[in-house]
């Protein structure tokens, strides 16, 4: 199982810290692969188009694994397949043997998963922040990405971390997320959980 996630910048060092947070946040599927024996790798590949290379040149470089992509929607989703939409929106192509099972979005950004948890973000910026900033919208997939880093920044502009920092902030954010409270606010999230579990259970038996 190898993942190729957008994210991380270019830095060597940011794209670690970055890992780091999305080791932790997907422990779950880690724990799943190690009982079935199933080798699991994380890549980071700063941009979607990096991303979106590296997950190509996965499928020539390693065809036994199930290589599997995790960019940003960037917006909205209106259509039933993921690969539908990046067609839409980037004009990425679907490579030859892959389908929707190797394909998944965080919508509208990774950012919409925090929000889902907002009892992790009071405690982790503490006094100053400003709950009443975040959008109350339950389906956080629907909230516009701009509003959502608008809001994100108003909602800890006065803590004591200081405004939302993607690189500084995001990953300690991954690790402490309750997953399941992000996985119900976020059918996109919890789509990648059931199809990875779904792929390696079935995989090893």
């Amino acid at each position: 199982m190898r993942i190729y996630i957008e994210g991380g910048r270019d830095g060597k060092n940011t794209k670690a810290i970055i890992r780091q947070g999305f080791s932790q946040f997907l422990k779950p599927l880690v724990e799943i692969a190690k009982s079935q024996k199933i080798k699991w790798d994380i890549t980071i590949c700063g941009s979607r188009n990096n991303a979106f290379h590296d997950f190509r040149n996965a499928l020539k470089s390693h065809p036994e694994a199930f290589n599997v992509l995790l960019v940003d929607a960037e917006a909205s989703v209106t259509t039933k397949s993921p690969w539908e939409h990046l067609k839409f929106r980037d004009n990425w192509d679907a490579p030859p043997n892959t389908d929707d099972s190797h394909c998944h979005l965080m919508v509208q950004t990774m950012e919409a998963w925090f929000i889902s948890d907002i009892v992790t973000l009071k405690t982790f910026y503490g006094q100053g922040f400003q709950e009443n900033a975040i959008s109350k919208n339950a389906n956080v997939e629907t909230i516009d990405k701009d509003n959502l880093a608008r809001s994100l920044n108003t909602a800890t502009r006065n803590t004591t971390k200081g405004e939302y920092q993607k690189i500084k902030h995001a990953s300690k954010l991954l690790e402490l997320l309750d997953v399941d409270k992000v996985r119900k606010a976020s059918p996109y999230c919890d789509r990648l959980f059931t199809t990875l579990t779904a792929t390696m259970t079935t995989s090893a038996s």
